[in-house]
């Protein structure tokens, strides 16, 4: 008997390694260019928005044409800094919001990708201790874009990210309403 294997409803997924997880963070080009230079985000105020998804990056920022979101930054955490924002979300300096994954041409998933939102000290120690690296995906996306423009699924696929399962402690899991 077959049985269908499907993705739980509220999975944080996202390319990682045993020592960081990756995150999208959408900026304007002048915020990029300071932060691929410094390695970390001088500018902070207001809530930072960070999601694990590459696909969801692509739909939030418009492929990287909406105003203040034309570059895309992949940001490299610690997995325990990754963890600790989570963590965070019970104090009220980290926003959780669960929104429909969505595919290459950004059509609505059946399932939920984490979006992750800093405020206060939260950010701080975002920029100050969690990032590790941060690295210029912008042109990977419009390639993307682009592919997808041309009716070339195929060769589109192949550029995205893999991002399997995180495993999130239980209780973290619990307290961001994660399902799998």
């Amino acid at each position: 008997m077959f049985e269908e294997k499907r993705v739980p409803d509220r999975q944080v997924r996202a390319a990682q390694t045993g020592t960081t997880v990756r995150v999208y963070q959408a900026c304007s080009p002048a915020v990029a260019d300071a932060a691929l230079e410094k390695q970390t985000f001088a500018e902070r105020g207001g809530t930072t928005w960070l999601v694990p998804s590459f696909r969801w990056a692509a739909y939030g920022s418009g492929n990287g044409s909406k105003p203040g979101q034309e570059r895309i930054l992949a940001v490299d955490l610690t997995r325990d800094g990754f963890e600790q924002a989570l963590s965070r979300s019970a104090g009220g300096s980290v926003l959780i919001q669960w929104d429909a994954e969505r595919d290459l041409d950004h059509t609505p998933l059946n399932f939920e990708a984490i979006r992750i939102g800093l405020t206060g000290e939260a950010t701080d120690h975002y920029a100050e201790e969690w990032i590790q690296s941060i690295t210029d995906v912008t042109p990977v996306m419009r390639d993307i874009s682009g592919l997808l423009a041309t009716d070339q699924l195929h060769k589109a696929v192949k550029l995205v990210p893999h991002e399997p399962p995180y495993e999130l402690p239980a209780e973290l899991a619990k307290a961001v309403d994660a399902t799998g």
